[in-house]
């Protein structure tokens, strides 16, 4: 099984603009160095790096759920944090965060930049991320009191592409998963015997001006949205018709509206929803880009209703 780095060719990754790609933002915190209070775990014979955020309403004597929120390519856990800081969201909720640091290819060391998915199995196999999350799970079932049926997973760009790995090769672990400016590979959407056996509650939140993930496609690579969500329609048996309701245009300065797509009544009661940012680019919506809705929000208001059954 292939994995792709690259999302579209090289000249249009270079036309990133400043707030929307990790490779560019321009804070040096924003690097790849060890993020203050993080955790060192070996895996895979590989020294891999997470930052946990336990809530100040933690208690030990309760089960917490777990966030997971994965950074783009080429980013960081800082650049996480600074995109999407879930930290005091934590503590009114109660989950605890994960900002996991990805790597590069250490089967090719001319691609040292810090991704989620690979060009080839044998890197894949070398760094093994799915075996990363379950190890990381492991330790912080070890460390604190957890919800096994209540781990999430969120991410933005090849961060939500993972995400969207996680959800079906992981489908036993993860309960529901957001995805923010991302897609699908091809691969995965064509391997259809790997879909996990639970049903699984999916958030997409896209702009459908996106010159990487493109709306409506960028293959061979990435499929199209229309294409994510109903994959995970037909996996859940959802209604086929959506409801479809106009956000608030609350901030007309953006140059973006929303549109909020929902399939209903899954296997476990579970939904298929999708933000649509019409006139939005590859963004996350509340931080930069679109302002009418926070992602961060949407995504803790979505996944939250939902365990490795369904609807809770």
């Amino acid at each position: 099984m292939k994995f792709y780095l690259y999302l579209i060719p090289f000249f249009l990754l270079n036309l990133s603009c400043s707030s929307g790609d990790d490779t560019n933002l321009k804070d040096k915190s924003l690097s790849s160095d060890p993020f203050p209070g993080s955790i060192t775990l070996t895996h895979n014979e590989l020294d891999r790096e997470y930052y946990v955020y336990v809530p100040s309403r933690y208690n030990p004597t309760d089960t917490a759920p777990i966030m997971f929120n994965f950074h783009g390519g080429s980013g960081s856990i800082a650049s996480a944090v600074y995109r999407s800081d879930m930290r005091s969201l934590a503590d009114t909720n109660g989950f605890i965060l994960v900002y996991p640091q990805g790597i590069g290819d250490p089967t090719d060391l001319s691609k040292p930049e810090a991704v989620w998915t690979y060009k080839t199995e044998a890197a894949n196999t070398a760094v093994d991320n799915l075996g990363f999350v379950e190890a990381m799970i492991d330790a912080l079932s070890t460390d604190y009191n957890i919800d096994l049926n209540r781990v999430y997973a969120c991410g933005y760009s090849n961060g939500g592409e993972f995400s969207q790995e996680l959800a079906v090769r992981l489908g036993n672990k993860i309960a529901s998963i957001a995805s923010v400016s991302s897609s699908m590979q091809q691969e995965t959407y064509d391997q259809t015997q790997i879909l996990p056996s639970n049903p699984t509650a999916v958030l997409t939140i896209n702009g459908t001006e996106d010159y990487y993930y493109q709306y409506n496609g960028t293959l061979p690579y990435f499929v199209s949205l229309a294409d994510v969500n109903n994959y995970w329609i037909n996996h859940n048996k959802c209604n086929t018709s959506p409801t479809v309701v106009q956000v608030e245009n609350t901030n007309t300065n953006d140059g973006s509206e929303v549109e909020r797509y929902t399939w209903n009544n899954g296997n476990g009661n579970v939904s298929v929803e999708h933000l649509k940012i019409i006139g939005g680019g590859h963004d996350w919506p509340g931080s930069f880009g679109n302002m009418d809705i926070n992602s961060d929000n949407e995504i803790w208001k979505f996944v939250s209703q939902y365990d490795l059954n369904g609807l809770k």
